[in-house]
């Protein structure tokens, strides 16, 4: 696959510090994989794993949570996960239509793996979606499972690939062709070192809403909008992985932070778009001897403030990387989505003195 420029490479300013991939992967363990099916005129989807202990721990049980801005789309197994405060399992990104079958592959791809003597085989995977409609014949319930379980065999640590990729495939942003972006932050708390990173599947908003690095981008490049101007606003999700230990509730707290990165791209959370957001530690919960479960977590109180900085900072550049790596691209019925020029960006921000210059 060809580099594909992102965000940062244009000069788009950000705050905070990046990890070294700028990605969700930069957070150890965490593996994503992608399979993106383009096939013929009207099939433009996909399927996105997303393993937060790796492929060894593909069984692990980890603090984590939920939390819906907007509740217009899916994410199964919120309720176990809301419940028990434990993520087991993958987390799974495709297409509205597609929820059932790449669930269903998930159970089975995790019940072959599952130790013999497991006391239980028994699975509630997370699978969310957004609408690819647009661009995609998503009644043609093209993701099958093999297509999930290549997602998931393919899943490894390093780069992530951005764009049209995986669930990403056929999703648009501000009605601009967007799809999958990740990004990441490190932070010091209590003098210990920790990451947060952010993989989002981004197909939300409203052309003149967008917003990039303050700048009124959507109003300042009025053309090229979609042949189909969909009613629906569309959706996004949002995965947040973190090394910092941390328990559920304060899982909770990190996920709702992904509101306000998208604000800042200029999103209101319309009445049709799900919008709906995960986040998880790395730390896996340790039985003791005496049957008790061994937990550690930051204490509440002012420590906590990096990791919801980094978050919303790191939402607010994945979505914008989703877009900057994103290609145009015809679809169904010969829909054409384009994608964001990158000259005409770099020239509004620089417009408004928001465009960083690049060392030569």
């Amino acid at each position: 696959m060809p580099n594909k420029p992102r965000a940062r490479d244009l000069g788009i300013p950000f705050d905070g510090v990046p990890g070294p991939l700028n990605a969700i992967t930069d957070v150890p363990g965490v593996a994503v994989g992608h399979t993106t099916l383009i096939e013929g005129s009207a099939v433009r989807t996909g399927v996105t794993a997303i393993l937060p202990a790796g492929q060894q721990g593909a069984h692990a049980s980890l603090p984590g949570a939920f939390f819906s801005l907007n509740g217009n789309g899916e994410m199964t197994g919120t309720h176990w996960l809301e419940e028990a405060g434990l993520l087991q399992g993958p987390v799974m990104l495709t297409n509205t239509h597609s929820v059932g079958v790449v669930r269903d592959a998930t159970v089975a791809w995790l019940h072959q793996r599952a130790q013999p003597d497991s006391p239980s085989h028994f699975y509630l995977p997370v699978v969310a979606e957004t609408y690819d409609g647009v661009l995609s014949d998503i009644n043609g319930h093209h993701v099958r499972a093999e297509h999930a379980h290549a997602a998931l065999e393919q899943a490894s640590t390093g780069p992530v690939a951005e764009g049209c990729v995986g669930g990403g495939t056929g999703m648009i942003t501000h009605k601009w062709k967007a799809g999958i972006g990740t990004s990441s932050r490190v932070v010091t708390v209590l003098g210990h070192s920790y990451t947060v990173g952010v993989l989002v599947q981004s197909n939300y908003g409203q052309r003149d809403q967008l917003t990039i690095a303050g700048v009124p981008v959507g109003r300042e490049i009025t053309h090229s909008l979609p042949d189909v101007q969909a009613n629906k606003d569309g959706s996004i999700i949002a995965c947040i992985a973190t090394d910092a230990p941390l328990l559920p509730h304060q899982c909770k707290r990190l996920a709702r932070r992904a509101a306000m990165g998208l604000a800042r791209v200029g999103s209101v959370a319309m009445h049709s778009s799900g919008d709906i957001f995960l986040a998880f530690s790395t730390q896996q919960v340790a039985n003791t001897d005496d049957g008790l479960s061994a937990w550690q977590a930051l204490p509440h109180g002012a420590a906590i403030d990096p990791l919801f900085q980094a978050t919303v900072q790191a939402v607010e550049e994945a979505i914008v990387n989703a877009m900057i790596a994103a290609h145009t691209m015809s679809g169904l019925n010969g829909t054409v989505v384009h994608a964001l020029p990158h000259d005409e960006l770099c020239a509004v921000l620089t417009r408004y003195g928001r465009l960083q210059r690049q060392a030569a």
